[in-house]
């Protein structure tokens, strides 16, 4: 279960780097409030390696580089208050200048959270809103238990679900165009 530590001030980016982490546990600043979540367990492990594999093939075969692919834990910091380790990101070549040596410093263009029960309200509710408001513009929850991924788009007035991806279907996306998924795949062992 996540656990969110409070103070009466919000905590910041420096307050984030200075703190005493637990080496393993994931933690994230989302509005000035710390989150924890316990390592992730070994189904979110295989189906968070077999998307990157996949988005990795996918741009390596590529004549022209596209983006970049970066997976947890890596520091993508919104703003002072908001600092999150999503599952996996891809950064566009037009949106590079981003990455920096310590963290990527903006809203990436894609963004992948694989869902557990004790991330999926902060990840369904939380994370869908703050990136919302970051302009992160696509993003992606997989559900490992209902072996489904759901796509979000960016719209001029919010997410809109752009499919409902289930392990019959092959998954497709408006941000990596042209790659497509075998959802059965990631799902399989």
């Amino acid at each position: 279960m996540a656990i969110a530590v409070k103070k009466e001030e919000k905590f910041t980016y420096e307050d984030y780097l200075i703190w005493d982490i637990d080496s393993d546990k994931r933690y994230e600043l989302i509005g000035g409030e710390f989150f924890m979540a316990p390592a992730p367990n070994i189904e979110h492990q295989r189906s968070s390696r077999k998307i990157e594999t996949n988005i990795v093939i996918f741009l390596e075969k590529l004549e022209l580089e596209i983006g970049e692919v970066f997976y947890a834990p890596c520091d993508v910091v919104l703003s002072n208050e908001d600092v999150v380790q999503p599952d996996i990101i891809f950064v566009s070549r037009e949106n590079s200048n981003i990455i920096t040596k310590d963290n990527i410093k903006g809203s990436p263009d894609l963004l992948i959270e694989i869902i557990s029960k004790n991330s999926a309200q902060r990840d369904r509710i939380i994370k869908k809103r703050l990136y919302e408001r970051y302009g992160v513009k696509e993003y992606w929850l997989v559900d490992v238990d209902n072996k489904e991924i759901e796509v979000l788009t960016l719209t001029q007035t919010g997410y809109e679900t752009y499919g409902v991806f289930k392990t019959q279907d092959t998954l497709s996306s408006r941000v990596l165009k042209d790659f497509n998924l075998k959802v059965k795949a990631v799902f399989s062992r």
